[in-house]
């Protein structure tokens, strides 16, 4: 069973910065693309980020390009997604997964075949 625990979030101002971590247990993460999507407080699933299995290729949502990076270190195991500029509209919880099918093209359409709990972030002053 894939299972997968997002880390990181928290309060920041707007303009501040943040690092989510992705970790996963009972199986080898390398093996899969990894993605981001996020709930906001008005229920809106928000594919947010997604990065190949190999780290090679990765890919955005328009509104965090310039602003987010998504990276893994297959090593040990985890995806992070480090989140700079914030704004208030990013205000959501945020969670990785595996994208439907291994495709990354899934996960900024936010359909995922699995995800972890979830990790809060909120952006306000």
């Amino acid at each position: 069973q894939l299972q997968l625990v997002e880390s990181g979030g928290g309060l920041v101002q707007p303009g501040g910065s943040l690092k989510l971590s992705c970790a996963a247990s009972g199986f080898t993460l390398s093996s899969y693309a990894i993605g981001w999507f996020r709930l906001t407080p008005g229920k809106q699933r928000e594919g947010v980020s997604c990065i190949s299995s190999s780290g090679g290729r990765t890919s955005y949502v328009d509104s965090v390009k310039g602003r987010f990076t998504i990276s893994r270190d297959n090593v040990n195991n985890t995806v992070s997604l480090q989140m700079n500029s914030l704004k208030p509209e990013d205000t959501a919880v945020y969670y990785c997964g595996v994208p439907f099918r291994g495709l990354c093209p899934s996960a900024l359409m936010a359909d995922f075949s699995s995800w972890g709990q979830g990790t809060q972030v909120t952006v306000s002053s």
